[in-house]
């Protein structure tokens, strides 16, 4: 059996053993600080081409006094929400000239906030984006010190913040995905909820706003977890009951499942229960039948986020942004009540 040696790393004493010069000299070549002869510097470029060494992003920050890395904080990387902002600061980082590295909290526990709290504050970052969309993210982004430089990622305007945020206006976009319903015809919506990370949440908000609006009494809340599956078993639950023709769900994963678990039932979408999702999943649009949902803007949302965390850094201060306005989609999914 061979066994396989790693290489080592080479680091900033090889360069300069290689080009004949002091670590400080090779220092001065990567950071600009302090202007080196020609000659020198084609040295030390050629030994950073020859050995392949990548300067460390800590020590780049100490020779330079400017961190280039951001730390970003979410609970989930895969939902679609989640990973679509993360592209959107990842991208206007890059733009920026700075690394973005991710830290997954596990969950709400002290103990999970910590680790990660203490991974983050492990770097040379500087400052931290917090995507609050759930428990954990809420949790983890109290624990960070004031000295840090945190801007959050939330699901409605809290005018209660302490530190910046850019938000998606959810309980907007809810009371106008239920008043389109109601204007449909339908004498009552439905709910399914996502897990609540606060009392309720934005989405579950704004449907109530519309029905209270309307005259309307607050029908149950159906919960959900986050998986399609669960959606499904509460389409199967819902198929049972004559009142319901009309549903707005947590998001879209939810409301493909509830279709299905409708299907199987043996009630039609949109001819028995309309359903809208939310978020536009780009397979909302290709379903059968194609779901009428709320688009949201996660990448424009991961954009913002990034130019407030910049604007705290470069000035100490940063103003609260709303994202550009979610907006209803209409597709096949929802239809006026059968007469």
């Amino acid at each position: 059996m061979s066994e396989h040696t790693q290489p080592r790393v080479p680091v900033i004493a090889d360069v300069a053993r290689a080009a004949g010069v002091s670590v400080p000299t090779v220092s001065r070549v990567l950071t600009g600080s302090t202007p080196v002869s020609k000659e020198k510097r084609e040295r030390v470029l050629a030994a950073i081409r020859e050995l392949g060494y990548r300067p460390n992003a800590a020590a780049r920050a100490l020779v330079s006094g400017r961190q280039s890395m951001i730390a970003i904080v979410a609970s989930n990387t895969t939902r679609y929400g989640y990973a679509a902002t993360l592209h959107g600061i990842e991208e206007a980082a890059r733009s920026a000239g700075y690394l973005a590295v991710i830290t997954v909290v596990e969950g709400p526990d002290d103990a999970s906030v910590r680790s990660a709290v203490d991974l983050v504050l492990g770097q040379p970052v500087a400052g931290v984006i917090v995507l609050e969309f759930d428990e954990a993210g809420m949790s983890a982004r109290h624990a960070f010190p004031d000295t840090v430089a945190v801007v959050s990622a939330v699901t409605m305007a809290d005018e209660t913040a302490t530190s910046p945020v850019v938000f998606l206006d959810d309980r907007t976009a809810a009371r106008d995905a239920t008043r389109y319903l109601l204007d449909l015809g339908h004498r009552t919506v439905h709910h399914v909820s996502l897990p609540q990370a606060v009392p309720q949440l934005g989405r579950t908000l704004g449907w109530e706003d519309a029905l209270r609006e309307a005259g309307i009494d607050v029908p149950e809340i159906f919960p959900a977890s986050w998986e399609p599956e669960s959606g499904r078993q509460v389409g199967l639950v819902l198929a049972e009951r004559d009142d319901v023709t009309a549903v707005v769900c947590g998001n879209d994963e939810l409301a493909i499942g509830l279709v299905r678990g409708l299907h199987e039932a043996g009630r039609s979408v949109p001819d028995d229960v309309s359903v809208v999702g939310f978020d536009d999943e780009p397979f909302a649009a290709v379903t059968i039948p194609a779901l009428t949902t709320v688009y949201q803007d996660f990448t424009e949302l991961g954009h913002q986020l990034l130019r407030r965390l910049m604007e705290l850094v470069d000035t100490g201060t940063a103003r609260t942004t709303s994202s550009l306005a979610p907006r209803l989609v209409i597709r096949e999914s929802t239809a006026p009540p059968r007469t």
